[in-house]
């Protein structure tokens, strides 16, 4: 209690609504936390109290929202905040509600999912096409069977009910065998349990300015696990944690705020939310109040998307809503090479001919900050004092087997060359008066005459021979900003990296027929353009640990694809680090070792650069797998990169491991997080085999000793794993022969897939042993398939 009373007083002398939270933000683009004013003495609270009116057939109803105020209560030395009904404050008196009744529906978009909008008043923008929803809108699907039972109105579709209660008017989820899932909270709930003044299903509205916002109050379980909200590098399990839903340039890896927030969890009891806003919001997830989920939406009208099902089933449906990923090209899977920065042509040719000298398999050579004649100046022209003729450079590279990967951003400095032309054409985001909020001009993305004009940059380039553009930053979009949308950054603010990453995908995919960047901001929706990677993290242990948890909770944000810098970034990497580091990277979906130099592994001594070719030599010749999970995960919405409970939502253990992952369906991934060749390891029900040594474990707990690449990896037994004979690029590869290993002893059946680049179709490979000889079922393949036994080399 003595914690809430704490939140009311930082309110009387911090952010009281959303003009004063713009206005009064300690340092610029500091993420907005809305919560304060949920604790505010100066605002009205509005309870969401009890079914008016609902008709049954349309799923739309009205309910009364009560007033209330926070109230000082003093007793045994000990002053704290209440909420206490209260009379309506307006003149001329009965002008206004007391009690708004006000709308409220359901829809359901598959048997699975459904979604519930609020109004706290009139929504004159409800018909807009969203940006985050696939074709800017949701699928209106099948109505659910209808029942009333002891005034009860309940939705029911094979896969679990929706119940709505008229007084305490509640909205509860159950799952299919009647199990409660999670209830909005009432505050008779609150009352009649607990002596913590507790927030519950409600709005604010704000003194200052009369803006408001939602409260989304449900109930959490004993036991509960929460998931998701985008690439978090805090503990994976957000329960007990408060989280803030803003994008912003997080500065590293090892604190709570985002590159990537993405508006969407999952629980493991069997469901999970979407809140269909680009405002900020937090999440209280049990933090404040054990028993409650606060999720504080920024947005006057709450739009919430519920999933039921398991893990697989809740990204399927968030995706079909939201967007699945594209498939990338497959030169996109082999390795990236980079530091911050190849500064001229002389530079690209060198590491171009070190890779292939040194027998280091390649794919992509990345340009970054300082391929322009003033390095971090972005005006989308190469140097011409340090590049002789880059259009040449760009051909020859790639027929050395080399795509070319450039930097920019979407910020310009008044000494930019393209800065005054930006303002005289009015392609920036303004401020109130129509001026520059920055010194920086800041492209406008939700002007349709600036994505024109970024997209002709970017396609000058692309035209050239470039393969994939960097979209850094993407995080500062003015708060106070007006944008050509009409809204404030409010609204834009978290949009403003889709709109980033959609304007690069569409032209690259215009110009080039392939769907690939490489993009470090995002919002939800963002997925749909691949690939994203997870910012700049610090060159040590922690920071290598907390890659993993970033990329597993983007994973379980819907996003299939992403990467991160190999070794850290920050500066030179410790050549332990990098050794134990490059296998984990290498064993992510994209790879890139990018930072501060040296970043080449011919830098560093031999045996190292042994050690990196030896993992690097593992991820070409695991190509075939890498492609044909890609694929699946494109069609499923799954992430490369998974929590163990994603295969395994039935195995307890496996919702407790954030330092393990499972790459794809079949391998699991074990990074080595200290200077030890050791470590604990969990493994899920079933048997599995190490795909180094051939040894075999039964699930649960064993101490592992790594193989000679310094990383933990097995394979789940009866898994058909393609290999492909090694070669320097991706564009070598002979697809005509593949190699299958089969991993299981004394099995007599086995699966695996296999997609190949000429047609971009999954295909299932069955494997049986007939007479101790394996007869592979091809499902069509037209491909040469070579069978091995687990073990072999």
């Amino acid at each position: 209690m003595k914690v809430l009373f704490q939140a009311i007083l930082i309110s009387f002398f911090g952010m009281f609504s959303i003009n004063a939270q713009i206005q009064n933000q300690g340092l610029v683009n500091e993420p907005i936390d809305i919560s304060p004013d949920f604790y505010s003495f100066k605002n009205t609270y509005y309870f969401a109290d009890s079914l008016s009116s609902f008709n049954p057939e349309k799923a739309e109803g009205t309910i009364i929202y009560k007033r209330y105020e926070y109230k000082t209560r003093y007793a045994f030395n000990n002053m704290l905040g209440v909420l206490r009904p209260v009379i309506a404050n307006e003149f001329p008196t009965g002008e206004y509600a007391a009690a708004p009744d006000l709308t409220f529906s359901l829809h359901f978009i598959s048997e699975k999912t459904v979604r519930l909008k609020f109004n706290s008043g009139p929504d004159k923008t409800s018909d807009e096409p969203s940006l985050m929803l696939v074709n800017g809108t949701a699928p209106e699907g099948k109505a659910w069977d209808y029942s009333f039972d002891q005034g009860k109105h309940i939705y029911q579709s094979k896969y679990g009910k929706v119940v709505i209660t008229s007084y305490p008017w509640h909205v509860a989820f159950y799952d299919a065998k009647g199990k409660l899932l999670t209830s909005t909270n009432h505050n008779v709930d609150n009352a009649e349990t607990t002596y913590t003044p507790i927030v519950p299903f409600s709005y604010v509205r704000r003194a200052s300015d009369y803006s408001r916002s939602f409260n989304a109050a449900f109930t959490l379980s004993p036991n509960e696990m929460i998931f998701g909200c985008g690439e978090s590098y805090t503990q994976l399990n957000k329960r007990g944690q408060k989280v803030v839903l803003c994008t912003d340039d997080a500065n590293g890896i090892q604190n709570e705020t985002m590159y990537k927030p993405i508006p969407f969890f999952m629980s493991n009891r069997g469901y999970g939310m979407f809140m269909h806003t680009s405002t900020p919001i937090t999440c209280d997830f049990g933090k404040y109040f054990s028993g409650v989920n606060s999720l504080m939406v920024g947005d006057e009208t709450l739009d919430l998307f519920v999933f039921l099902g398991e893990p697989k089933d809740i990204l399927d449906e968030y995706t079909n809503l939201t967007g699945k990923a594209a498939m990338p090209p497959l030169w996109s899977f082999g390795f990236w090479m980079s530091r911050i920065t190849y500064f001229s042509e002389d530079d690209g040719r060198t590491v171009a001919k070190e890779l292939r000298k040194n027998e280091i398999p390649c794919d992509v050579i990345h340009f970054d900050t300082g391929w322009f004649e003033t390095d971090w100046r972005c005006d989308y022209q190469f140097s011409e004092s340090r590049f002789d003729d880059a259009g040449k450079m760009i051909k020859d590279l790639k027929k050395q087997g080399f795509e070319t990967c450039l930097w920019q951003l979407p910020y310009f400095v008044p000494q930019n060359t393209l800065f005054q032309e930006i303002i005289d054409k009015g392609l920036y985001v303004k401020n109130a008066k129509g001026n520059l909020p920055y010194e920086d001009a800041v492209l406008d993305f939700s002007n349709p005459e600036t994505v024109d004009w970024y997209q002709s940059k970017i396609a000058g380039l692309l035209e050239l021979g470039v393969g994939a553009i960097k979209v850094d930053f993407g995080e500062a979009a003015p708060y106070n900003g007006i944008y050509a949308s009409g809204k404030t950054g409010f609204y834009e603010h978290n949009l403003f990296p889709l709109r980033y990453n959609k304007a690069v995908a569409d032209i690259t995919k215009k110009e080039k027929g392939e769907q690939i960047m490489w993009a470090r901001s995002t919002w939800a929706g963002s997925q749909r353009y691949p690939v994203h990677w997870g910012g700049d993290p610090a060159n040590t242990n922690t920071a290598m640990a907390a890659v993993l948890r970033g990329g597993l909770s983007i994973g379980l944000s819907g996003f299939s694809f992403w990467s991160h810098d190999i070794g850290g970034f920050v500066l030179k990497a410790p050549e332990d680090l990098y050794r134990r580091w490059t296998p984990f990277g290498m064993l992510t979906s994209h790879t890139r070792s990018h930072g501060a130099p040296p970043t080449e592994p011919w830098e560093y001594s031999k045996s190292f650069l042994n050690d990196f070719r030896k993992a690097d030599n593992m991820r070409y010749e695991l190509m075939p797998y890498i492609y044909a999970q890609a694929k699946k995960c494109t069609e499923t919405g799954l992430p490369m990169m998974r929590a163990l409970f994603v295969e395994f939502p039935n195995d307890p253990g496996s919702w407790l491991v954030d330092d393990e992952y499972l790459f794809g369906e079949d391998i699991l991934v074990a990074p080595l997080f200290e200077e030890v060749s050791e470590r604990n390891v969990y493994l899920p029900e079933g048997n599995w085999i190490d795909y180094q040594t051939g040894k075999q474990y039964k699930g649960g707990w064993h101490n592992i000793e790594a193989g000679d690449i310094p990383i933990i990896m097995l394979v789940k037994e009866g898994s058909v794993i393609p290999h492909i004979k090694l070669v320097q690029s991706t564009k070598d590869m002979d697809w005509s022969a593949l190699i299958l290993k089969v991993y299981g002893e004394g099995i007599n059946e086995a699966s695996g897939l296999i997609c190949l680049p000429t047609d971009n179709i999954l295909h299932q490979i069955s494997a049986k042993k007939i007479s101790n000889q394996w007869q592979i079922n091809q499902d069509g393949l037209n491909t040469e398939l070579v069978v091995k036994e687990f073990g072999v080399k």
